[in-house]
């Protein structure tokens, strides 16, 4: 059972810190989920319309049925993982409110000593480097991902449809899903510029990482300050560098936003 009130403002501080992290996470896959989910619609029906106008033709329609059943088979499946997720984000927006209150209780808890203060918020920032580097983590590994999607799948539909000449309809199907699939991963990628959101969560961790190691070590801005002056700049920067990070999520989201309006 922790006591010393600045300990305890530290647990919450990194207790609120990971749930934040983690809705963050989950509401970013609930919108890759949409967005895979309105792509596969589409596909349905641009597909549903070849096999209509295939049947009244008379024409062999046998790839485009399989390929309208497996679109299918998955815009039903995203909307499964859908549902499921809703649940998931109601639970993790709960437990986000319960840390953020518990953080607000501990903070209402410490005692009215601006260098004890200071201190307390200097350690908490470690906490906040890690959840910035897990953040960037994160982000690298799905975009990442999606590029070996994007290029491995363009390779391997250049080599079907070379080997391909149109007579073999389990090639076809394969080539079309790939084909979307590629399509899907451009489109996520493009949208949610997952790279940029690690990048900018990467160099936000490193200068504030380097702010603390120099408030500490008294280098740089922080050489012949005493220590309550070295915390109260520490803690100005620190601010000033997540306000540098929320402006450029946001002119993320803008420029995400411009994309698609002009799209």
């Amino acid at each position: 059972m922790v006591t010393d009130p600045h300990e305890l403002y530290r647990e919450s501080y990194a207790e609120f810190s990971l749930k934040e992290a983690e809705l963050r996470a989950t509401k970013t896959l609930q919108k890759i989920g949409w967005l895979i989910l309105l792509g596969s619609l589409t596909l349905t029906g641009i597909l549903g319309y070849t096999v209509a106008l295939g049947f009244w033709r008379a024409n062999d329609g046998i790839t485009r049925w399989l390929s309208l059943i497996i679109v299918n088979l998955l815009w039903i499946a995203c909307a499964i993982w859908l549902y499921k997720n809703h649940k998931t984000l109601a639970t993790k927006t709960s437990t986000f409110r319960e840390a953020l209150q518990a953080r607000q209780s501990a903070a209402a808890q410490l005692p009215l000593d601006t260098t004890s203060g200071l201190r307390t918020y200097r350690e908490a920032s470690l906490d906040v480097i890690t959840a910035y580097r897990a953040q960037a983590s994160r982000n690298r590994r799905v975009h990442n991902a999606f590029q070996l999607v994007i290029i491995t799948g363009s390779i391997i539909v250049s080599t079907l449809t070379a080997m391909n000449e149109g007579s073999n309809a389990a090639l076809s199907i394969v080539t079309s899903s790939l084909s979307a699939l590629v399509g899907i991963s451009a489109g996520v990628t493009g949208y949610f510029k997952f790279r940029e959101r690690g990048t900018t969560s990467q160099a936000t961790a490193d200068d504030i990482e380097k702010n603390y190691n120099a408030s500490g070590f008294q280098l740089g801005d922080y050489e012949g300050i005493d220590e309550t002056g070295r915390l109260i700049l520490y803690a100005g920067k620190v601010e000033s560098i997540k306000e540098e990070q929320r402006k450029r999520e946001i002119q993320l989201e803008q420029s995400t936003s411009r994309d698609e309006r002009s799209a």
